[in-house]
């Protein structure tokens, strides 16, 4: 991205800092969607700077007003970038990035994320079955149903067996595609 060049020094330093907020903000972005979005916002600059002869500090400082602090404004954007790189990479951590950016966009979200720590949890759940196999497993008993790690109690048993790690990990390789498959709903429905 070309940053714009100002006449006046004092505008320069408030459009760089401005700008530098902006790379702070989308830095958790790839190097090609952050460049994106900077230019985004390089454009609204200086679209209203040769739309408006007035003062260029006046004008720089409408725009930048219009525009509102990056951290507002640009974090809606970032959140919806690392959801495209989440769906397209299909790479744990960066689901886990768009999950904790869009924790706020509501009760979608917040199920994605319970089913992200449940996912989490399976592995740990197969190592534990493998270090304490007596503890770990999957427990039924009368009005109980437990799928994890519990203390043993009278009238409960564990019912998987060896079959408790391949269900593990079947649950988790089908949570992880449902997970994906919802964010690309939500994505879809998203303008």
């Amino acid at each position: 991205m070309k940053a714009i060049e100002f006449k006046n020094p004092a505008s320069q330093r408030v459009y760089n800092n401005y700008i530098n907020r902006c790379k702070r903000v989308a830095q958790i972005l790839s190097k090609e969607d952050q460049e994106e979005c900077l230019m985004e916002v390089n454009s609204y600059i200086y679209e209203y700077i040769t739309d408006h002869r007035e003062d260029e500090m006046t004008a720089l400082l409408n725009i930048l007003d219009r525009l509102g602090d990056p951290e507002i404004t640009l974090k809606e954007v970032v959140a919806s970038k690392k959801i495209d790189q989440a769906i397209k990479t299909f790479n744990v951590r960066y689901l886990l990035q768009a999950l904790f950016l869009n924790l706020r966009n509501g009760i979608a979200y917040i199920v994605l994320s319970l089913m992200t720590i449940m996912l989490v949890t399976f592995p740990i759940l197969i190592v534990m079955k493998i270090i304490k196999p007596e503890i770990t497993g999957l427990w039924v008993g009368p009005h109980t149903f437990f799928f994890g790690i519990i203390r043993k109690q009278e009238g409960i048993r564990e019912i998987a067996g060896n079959y408790f790690i391949p269900i593990a990990i079947v649950t988790c390789i089908l949570l992880y595609f449902i997970i994906i498959y919802i964010l690309k709903v939500i994505r879809k429905k998203k303008p």
